[in-house]
């Protein structure tokens, strides 16, 4: 009995040693994965992004692309990724004797054998989009190596290196700064943009959040903020949170960086405590719920709710007294003090005094249809359908839903066909996407053309997707707000970057400038002289290129390229080009 008691106990032991070595990381068991640097950052880790945490740190490259990338220490190259979206072309190299995986993203290009490799692949699949895994054997490298180069793909609106450490055997991303891998020069505090109070009640079994009060502060020191008046600030409601809307800055840059920490004591007792140390990704779209969504959903900073929410993971606060409420008294007068700490450990300190009896402003609710978040939702109603799934959203909620009557933004390319309906508020955050249904007058003929439509964040129509079935557009949505059938019928269109019978004899590459007015291209193929060849799509540049590469020369001579694209709305569009070559 001992024995296996011994056995267990050094099995325990081995694995949280395992865990700590793992974590236990610094600078110099790694080299810097961009030798021809300047080190300066524009986005640093966890900060705050439309429904998800900045997982890396962002490398500027002195804006050019092309410079070399290297891996950081001893590995093999385990997955190799070639998309238009996301993180573009991507490499991701696990290092075992550390138990860590690096990822590297945005690059223009592979290292030779690489790109020959994917651009065989391309052509054997007939396919443009790769993701390739790789076994430990095929592609060992050492540390310093050079694996690619710093570039622009995917979803990346300059050019920069997207760099990750993540622990192999949970994929958990590591903050690189408060980790000490990477050191960066930091002499600047948080800037308190302002300060919040939200009062809280519940109705029908579901919280109600006043709208926020705001507490006027002055700045007395760098890094220390208290309120403008002289007395306790008198706050509303019996029991609420804050929220802090804050900027960081690091030396050098002018980019806006997100916060580490953010602490809240009242009266000297510690309620609140969150820290960006690392996540695994099924928690990265939990970001909606560590912020104060209505707020953050416009900012430009980071705007943080000081309180844990029902349906918010743990594991991000360290200290949670009351899940961070603030109970509240007409005649006790309060210490609070709130403290904003950066990932190089500068602070910036907010201190003041609170009392109850304040003004209070709660939402009027029209009806008392509840939207349980622990049991699966759903209501039918006129010509809406929504469906929730359990655990969708961060909080009960409050159904309502109603047809908008105002003007649709201007929009000549596609054929409206039913009212806006506004479907709960953009401000209530969703976790997992929910179903929505809208009726309409769809005639026949539009069907295949139609979509549900949306207002974007600057009040554009923008796609949310679907298919028609009976005169019903079904769509998965991802956040609530208005929404409104409509049939989209142009087809993409398409601008060639050379003229008919262009000599291409040294030239590298075909472009062809291709824009959709909604919904955005689906699929995208080429052929030369009857075969097909591989293309590169830029979302954000709005172009398809093809290279002419080693593997498939051309002949000298005339050929005739076609190039066929089809949008989400399944309009088609085509163009042929001859060149010589």
């Amino acid at each position: 009995m001992k024995r296996l008691c011994w056995i267990a106990i050094s099995l325990i032991f081995s694995l949280i040693s395992a865990d700590m070595w793992a974590q236990a990381l610094s600078d110099e068991e790694y080299v810097y994965p961009m030798p021809d640097v300047r080190r300066l950052y524009s986005a640093n880790f966890g900060e705050m992004r439309p429904d998800h945490f900045h997982s890396g740190i962002d490398i500027k490259t002195d804006g050019v692309e092309g410079k070399s990338v290297v891996a950081i220490a001893d590995g093999y190259i385990s997955r190799i990724v070639d998309k238009p979206s996301g993180y573009g072309r991507a490499l991701y190299v696990v290092h075992p004797e550390k138990g860590t995986t690096s990822v590297y993203a945005h690059l223009s290009h592979f290292r030779h054998d690489i790109d020959s490799m994917i651009m065989a692949e391309r052509y054997r699949l007939q396919r443009n989009s790769m993701d390739i895994p790789c076994a430990e054997g095929r592609y060992p490298v050492r540390q310093g190596e050079i694996i690619g180069y710093s570039g622009n793909s995917g979803n990346s609106f300059g050019p920069h290196l997207h760099f990750e450490i993540r622990q192999t055997a949970t994929q958990r991303t590591l903050n690189l700064v408060t980790e000490r891998i990477f050191k960066i020069k930091d002499t600047t505090p948080p800037t308190i943009n302002g300060l919040y109070f939200v009062a809280t009640d519940t109705v029908a079994g579901a919280p109600r959040h006043a709208k926020p009060q705001h507490i006027t502060l002055k700045r007395t020191a760098e890094g220390r903020y208290t309120s403008l008046a002289t007395r306790p600030v008198r706050l509303g409601g019996e029991s609420g949170y804050f929220v802090l809307d804050l900027t960081d800055r690091k030396d050098g840059v002018w980019n806006r960086f997100g916060v580490w920490r953010v602490a809240a004591e009242v009266d000297n007792q510690p309620i609140f405590d969150y820290r960006m140390d690392g996540y695994t990704f099924d928690m990265t779209r939990y970001c909606n719920a560590v912020a104060y969504y209505p707020m953050q959903l416009r900012a430009r900073s980071e705007v943080i709710r000081l309180a844990r929410i029902d349906g918010n993971r743990s594991e991000f606060y360290t200290t949670l007294l009351n899940d961070g409420a603030v109970a509240l008294s007409d005649s006790v007068a309060h210490s609070v003090r709130i403290v904003a700490e950066d990932d190089c450990h500068n602070r910036s300190i907010v201190e003041l005094k609170i009392t109850g009896g304040g003004a209070l402003q709660m939402p009027s609710l029209a009806d008392t249809v509840v939207i349980d978040r622990k049991r699966p939702f759903a209501i039918e109603q006129n010509d809406i359908k929504l469906s929730v799934p359990k655990e969708s959203l961060y909080e009960s909620t409050h159904f309502h839903c109603g047809v908008v009557n105002r003007a649709l933004p201007q929009d000549s390319t596609l054929i409206v066909l039913s009212p806006v309906y506004k479907v709960l508020d953009n401000s209530i955050p969703l976790h997992r996407s929910a179903t929505l249904t809208l009726k309409g007058y769809i005639p026949l003929d539009l069907r295949p053309h139609t979509a549900i439509a949306t207002l974007s964040s600057k009040g554009k129509t923008a796609y949310v997707g679907g298919s028609c079935q009976d005169g019903e557009v079904t769509a998965r949505i991802s956040r609530f707000g208005e929404f409104w059938v409509v049939a989209d019928t142009v087809a993409p269109a398409i601008r060639p970057r050379f003229e008919q019978g262009a000599d291409m004899r040294g030239r590298t590459r075909l472009i062809f400038e291709v824009e959709d007015n909604f919904s955005g291209l689906k699929e995208y193929n080429a052929y030369i002289n009857g075969e097909w060849v591989p293309l590169e799509y830029s979302p954000t540049r709005h172009t398809l290129t093809y290279h002419f590469d080693s593997l498939h020369p051309l002949g000298g001579g005339e050929h005739l390229i076609v190039l066929i694209v089809e949008d989400n709305c399944g309009n088609r569009a085509s163009i042929k080009r001859h060149f010589r070559r």
